[in-house]
């Protein structure tokens, strides 16, 4: 894809490329990985096997028996390790497991419940957990390749090559099984968490295409409320709504859709596609999901819903928002009268001003895809920035009065926002800041306490 420049001045950089969704859904789950290290090992074994074969038939052919006898008693002496390698890893592999499960649940009560996806889309989980299947099978394997023949002229098989990928195995299933432990230690770390929601958040952001719709003006809302389709606005050049596409499925969150098929399936018909509902809106079936513009009616509208994948829960693929949701979720719980941890809601506050901070300059409320010609194909609403104002702060704000630490963070982070950007976008955090001083003043009856609760600090009490 070739360098453009943005609408608002901002340095020119490469066209977003739309992926598949498959690469995260893939992600998302916990099968994918072991299976694959399933299959990947009995591949591997059939070519040790085939390369013992060849080893003993080499040796054979050059009458060289002596080696085929110091080659059996190696093999005999690694039959012991691989026989104890069998036994023990797959209760390793459920101990250690069942204790990984028990620090997530933790995680999970202390945070938010949403941090066990971290888990779950962990690399250095499913690595773990497919070399250690993969370990296990292979030793298996190995153990049915030895031959009950002592005698060197008459032994079919002698598995060598076979148990020394077995060791192999071992030590890389010691190297993973410490990164592992490392990994699961840092997800019961309130920093570590949030660092890794607020990066993964960052990521959508940067493969957000920079543009906006013609329709919703950069500062505005792009919905009149939950669940809402104002349509194209004044203005749009989107062209006339011709048609409405709706929901064939269950009933979920919505997860994503194919950007780079929609915007084909658009461009071959000569029309602009608009996705209806969010990123993360909950649909049922008949909910209209896109509208047509621009052009007749496009031919297969099960084949454009084939294009909307629906879930369980909301992740981060194309949801600008879910972040925010995540780290007001971790605020929240902290900020509980059961946890009644302040630093945590302080933490939590850093990263929402940060991520909001990395969205200060950019335009909101709508996607635009276009195809290679440069027209647009697909229009995607995203929450404006009034919206993620809103998100990051009303739910925090509400519970931070009784918390001088969280107040006097909240103040400095809004002040922090209210620099970096443009006027038309000071509204929303001007209103924030003046609600938390009310409350603040109706709550805490003494006025140095109220004087101190409002004076900004970036550690919250330093």
């Amino acid at each position: 894809m070739g360098d453009w420049k943005t609408t608002d001045g901002l340095p020119r950089r490469r066209r977003h490329r739309a992926l598949s969704p498959l690469r995260e859904h893939l992600r998302d789950t916990f099968w994918f990985a072991p299976t694959a290290a399933l299959f990947l090992v009995f591949v591997v074994w059939s070519a040790a096997t085939a390369a013992d074969d060849a080893i003993l038939t080499a040796l054979r052919d050059a009458g060289d028996e002596d080696a085929v006898s110091d080659l059996l008693g190696i093999a005999e002496d690694a039959k012991t390790v691989v026989t104890t390698i069998s036994a023990a890893m797959m209760t390793f592999i459920g101990v250690v497991f069942s204790i990984s499960l028990v620090a997530v649940q933790m995680a999970a009560g202390q945070f938010s419940p949403r941090v066990v996806r971290i888990f779950v889309r962990s690399r250095i989980t499913k690595a773990t957990f497919a070399v250690f299947l993969a370990t296990f099978v292979q030793s298996l394997l190995v153990l049915t390749s030895y031959d009950s023949q002592r005698d060197p002229a008459l032994v079919a098989s002698i598995p060598l090559v076979q148990s020394v990928l077995t060791l192999i195995l071992v030590g890389l299933s010691v190297i993973l099984f410490v990164m592992y432990v490392n990994s699961t230690l840092r997800l019961m770390r309130v920093a570590h968490v949030v660092d890794l929601i607020t990066r993964e958040a960052l990521r959508v952001v940067a493969n957000m295409p920079l543009g906006v719709s013609a329709e919703t003006p950069v500062g505005t809302s792009s919905s009149t409320g939950p669940g809402s389709d104002p349509g194209p606005r004044p203005g749009s050049d989107l062209g006339p709504e011709t048609a409405r596409i709706a929901h064939h499925g269950r009933a979920g969150v919505l997860r994503d859709v194919d950007i780079a098929r929609l915007v084909r399936m658009a461009r071959q018909n000569g029309v602009v596609l608009r996705l209806v509902p969010r990123i993360g809106d909950f649909v049922v079936p008949g909910t209209p999901v896109f509208a047509v513009h621009g052009g007749p009616a496009t031919k297969g509208p099960r084949a454009l819903s084939f294009q909307v994948s629906v879930g369980a829960e909301r992740t981060f693929h194309q949801d600008l928002g879910f972040g925010l949701r995540q780290l007001s979720d971790i605020a929240l719980r902290a900020l509980s009268p059961a946890v009644n941890d302040p630093t945590t809601a302080v933490q939590a506050v850093d990263r929402i001003v940060q991520f909001l901070s990395s969205v200060a300059q950019r335009p909101l409320g709508a996607l635009l895809h276009r195809d290679k010609q440069g027209t647009v194909r697909l229009v995607q609403p995203v929450p404006d920035w009034t919206e993620l104002v809103d998100l990051a702060f009303t739910e925090i704000r509400g519970c931070a009065v009784s918390s001088p630490q969280v107040t006097r963070r909240l103040l400095a982070g809004l002040d922090d926002l209210l620099g970096a950007v443009p006027e038309d976008r000071r509204a929303p955090l001007v209103r924030h800041r003046t609600l938390l001083t009310q409350a603040v003043e109706r709550t805490v009856p003494e006025a140095a306490d109220r004087a101190f609760a409002l004076h900004p600090d970036r550690q919250g009490i330093g």
